[in-house]
């Protein structure tokens, strides 16, 4: 007869488990869980299993590496439960504990045949599927030649893809009937570049022109390169700065990716200028408010360093959304990407819209103006379009008195 130690080796060692489950609680198991369910997942590209316990109205989550799980399963049959049912796709392995401790180990065909699904969350269908290579991702070391996503690099493959999904949903707004033209601010080392063209061009089929721009030259002579080199005809890189580029009388989207403090509303100012039909940017750091804001009904937030950081950027991407309503956007903030990946996650996405009726232009206005009056703010992006905007906010103003 199969031993609790052998038996653990064969499920877990041997990584032949399926799911197990553990119930008929002791009676001198302190917890109220009525049972426990384990299964194996990857977790950022490593094995490990997760106990889901069934307590009460609750279920806990628990996540183990192979050698913590075999023995939290040895501690829930020799401690907590009297009975356990491990399923591989062998055998199933039915344990049970009598009143006495005495330890019966049956042994039954296998009742799961297929092998679980590893990952946290049910597979996700990405827009750039894995197992399909793509030459840009495959370049840049983030999946193999056969279509493989490298495990250390799995999280700037989500990234990029959630990128790709935020792209998708505004392609009904792109023009049709000409050459796209795209204009990526700051585009560094241009994964995201890559990946828009790659999206665009060729699964979308875009007529289209994309312009990388960057200070340092040595990252633009590598990413025009790796263009060439995939015969990404549409895809120039050029060094620049986002504040002098005047290289487009017509600009279709503009892309702008942790462009640092003002350098943000930079690009958002050229966008606005080019009536850009699509603006995406997400801002890094934030200065200017932390060095302007000023409002003793927030003392006790704004006392504090940190929180005064924090705020102070969120405020920020709250005036920039609502100017760029004002302005004829319609706005969203949207997450990027997960906040255990980087804290600067807010992508700002705004598409042309068609003009509001003229009270509600005005309520925004009002509101937005008060908002800036509380903190004391003057911000760039306000004072860059003073002429457009200086008529509705007089109107605005003299509506509030």
């Amino acid at each position: 007869m199969l031993s609790m130690e052998t038996l653990v080796d064969e499920v877990i060692t041997k990584q032949s488990l399926i799911q197990g489950t553990f119930s008929q609680p002791r009676p001198n198991n302190l917890s109220d869980c009525s049972k426990v369910m384990v299964k194996p997942l990857i977790l950022k590209g490593e094995l490990h299993y997760q106990f889901s316990s069934y307590c009460g109205n609750k279920v806990l989550h628990d996540n183990m590496r192979p050698d913590a799980a075999a023995a939290q399963i040895q501690r829930l049959l020799s401690e907590a439960f009297r009975q356990g049912l491990l399923q591989t796709k062998d055998a199933d392995y039915q344990v049970l504990i009598s009143k006495k401790g005495k330890l019966g180990i049956l042994t039954k065909p296998p009742t799961k045949k297929q092998a679980a699904e590893l990952t946290h969350n049910r597979k996700k269908n990405y827009l750039l599927e894995e197992g399909t290579p793509v030459p840009f991702l495959v370049e840049l070391g983030i999946m193999n030649a056969s279509g493989k996503v490298l495990a250390p690099k799995y999280d700037k493959f989500r990234q990029i893809n959630r990128f790709v999904e935020l792209i998708a949903d505004i392609v009904p707004h792109l023009p049709t009937d000409r050459t796209l033209n795209i204009i990526d601010f700051g585009c560094g080392k241009s994964y995201l570049t890559f990946a828009l063209y790659h999206y665009l061009k060729e699964i979308q089929g875009f007529d289209l022109r994309v312009i990388g721009l960057d200070l340092k030259e040595d990252v633009i002579r590598h990413c025009s390169d790796l263009a060439e080199r995939f015969g990404y005809e549409g895809l120039q890189f050029l060094v620049g700065d986002i504040a002098q580029y005047d290289g487009l009388e017509q600009v279709d989207m503009v892309v702008t990716l942790h462009a640092c403090d003002t350098a943000t509303d930079a690009a958002l100012e050229k966008a606005i200028r080019w009536q850009a039909g699509v603006i995406m940017s997400v801002p890094c750091c934030q200065h200017e408010l932390f060095r302007q804001v000023e409002a003793p009904v927030l003392a006790p937030l704004l006392q504090h360093g940190i929180l005064k950081e924090r705020f102070s950027a969120l405020a920020t991407d709250a005036i920039r959304a609502s100017l760029l309503d004002l302005l004829g956007y319609k706005t969203q903030l949207l997450e990027f990407i997960d906040m255990e990946h980087t804290p600067k996650n807010i992508l700002i996405r705004a598409v042309k819209a068609a003009a509001p009726k003229a009270d509600e232009l005005a309520a925004a206005a009002r509101s937005y103006m008060e908002f800036r009056s509380l903190l004391s703010a003057e911000p760039y992006l306000e004072k860059a379009m003073s002429k457009e905007l200086q008529p509705l906010l007089a109107v605005a103003g003299k509506m509030a008195e």
